[in-house]
C-alpha cells in the first residue's frame, strides 16, 4: 500500500464511506486534533521513566490512545453508517478506570492549595501539552456535536472531559515521584 495517493491533492479527503469533503471541514478538524492529543501521550510515554511506580499509569495511557483511535474512527464516519462499517466503539469502562487511577495518584500527592505552572519534568510537561490539547478538542467537540447533533457519539464528551483531569494529575504525579519540585503561579 502506497502512503501517498494523490487522492488530496485537491483539498478533499475521504470519510469513512468513502464520501468526500473538504479537509477544512470541521468534522476533519476535530479528528485531525483528536490525533494530535493522541500523539502527545505517545510523548508522554516515550518520556517516562522505566520505574514501576508508572507502570499501571502506562497501561492506563495505551487504553486511553487505543480509545483515542477508536473515538477518531468513530468520527469519521456518518453517525448513520458507523453500524454499517462495524466501527469500534468508545470503551466507556476507560472513564472508569481514569477515575481510579485519578484518585490513586491523588491519595499520593501533597495537597494542592496554589495555582501551578506547567513544567517540571521531561514527562510532566509533555503530560501538561497533552492535557491542554484534550482541552481544546473537548471545546471543539462540544460546538460540532451542537451544530451535528445527529453525529454526537455518547461518552465522547465525558470521556475528554476527564482525560484532561488525569493528564493534570498524572503531570503533578510525575514531578512528585521523580521528585521534582512545581512551579506556583505568583502574580507579579
Amino acid at each position: 500500500m502506497k502512503i501517498y495517493t494523490k487522492s488530496g491533492d485537491k483539498g478533499e479527503t475521504s470519510l469513512v464511506s468513502g464520501t468526500r469533503v473538504s479537509k477544512a471541514d470541521e468534522r476533519i478538524m476535530l479528528y485531525g486534533e483528536l490525533d494530535e492529543v493522541n500523539s502527545w501521550i505517545g510523548c508522554v510515554l516515550s518520556s517516562l521513566p522505566d520505574i514501576g511506580s508508572f507502570s499501571s499509569q502506562k497501561k492506563i495511557l495505551k487504553a486511553v490512545q487505543n480509545n483515542l483511535f477508536n473515538l477518531g474512527a468513530l468520527l469519521a464516519c456518518e453517525n448513520s453508517l458507523r453500524e454499517k462499517y462495524n466501527l469500534p466503539k468508545l470503551n466507556i469502562k476507560i472513564v472508569n478506570q481514569i477515575e481510579l487511577a485519578i484518585d490513586d495518584m491523588t491519595k499520593e500527592l501533597p495537597p494542592l492549595n496554589e495555582f501551578i505552572l506547567p513544567g517540571g519534568t521531561l514527562s510532566a510537561s509533555f503530560s501538561h501539552v497533552a492535557r491542554t490539547k484534550c482541552r481544546t478538542v473537548e471545546r471543539l467537540m462540544v460546538g460540532f456535536f451542537s451544530k451535528r447533533p445527529e453525529e454526537k457519539i455518547d461518552e465522547a464528551v465525558i470521556f475528554l472531559n476527564r482525560l484532561s483531569d488525569y493528564l493534570f494529575v498524572f503531570s503533578r504525579y510525575c514531578n512528585f515521584s521523580q521528585k521534582r519540585s512545581e512551579e506556583v503561579w505568583t502574580k507579579n
